[in-house]
């Protein structure tokens, strides 16, 4: 059975001005994936975690220690300009869409729990959460070819149901007599 998780994905159609700027485009990408914040006043700034994440995974990768990719979500707050509490209530998204994994790294004897893009790049990572969405698109395509078919079936049985009824009107009552074979000599 495939289950379905509760979180929305909103796509909108946001495009981007002339040579627009990388924090432009990263506000672009956020809110064309459904990432941004939905409530009107809340932060202009998330894109700010989206690039720090970023170069994490640029430094991490560079310095071969991958310990540096990774975000506390305290961390994730700062940059976004929100509290750590507000912040774990967007996180949902980002991982529903696999944008982002959380994982833990110990740090001077610390066990620290965090997250990190979920690929060495942005595209990567990007290539993860349009496998999701695909994956939820041909799920529904599933579903309307069951739909379709459900709806068809329906209409048939309800056909035949209504023909037997019919035909049971029309016909005459007839009395059964019985026959006895004729005998001829």
């Amino acid at each position: 059975m495939i289950k379905f998780a509760t979180e929305k994905i909103v796509l909108t159609s946001h495009e981007p001005g002339l040579n627009p700027s990388a924090e432009e485009l990263s506000k672009i990408i956020l809110n064309r994936i459904g990432l941004m914040p939905r409530k009107k006043g809340s932060t202009d700034k998330m894109h700010q975690t989206l690039l720090e994440l970023y170069e994490r995974s640029k430094e991490s990768y560079r310095k071969k220690h991958p310990e540096l990719a990774i975000m506390t979500v305290e961390d994730m707050g700062t940059f976004a300009g929100i509290s750590r509490q507000t912040m774990y209530d967007y996180l949902s998204r980002w991982t529903e869409l696999s944008l982002i994994v959380k994982t833990s790294y110990i740090n001077e004897g610390k066990v620290i729990i965090g997250y990190k893009l979920n690929g060495n790049t942005l595209e990567k990572a990007f290539e993860k959460s349009m496998s999701v969405i695909k994956d939820n698109l041909d799920n529904t395509q599933k579903l309307i070819r069951e739909l379709q078919r459900s709806v068809k079936n329906e209409k048939i049985s309800e056909t035949q149901r209504i023909n037997a009824i019919d035909e049971k009107e029309e016909e005459p009552e007839t009395l059964e007599i019985e026959q006895k074979p004729s005998v001829e000599a």
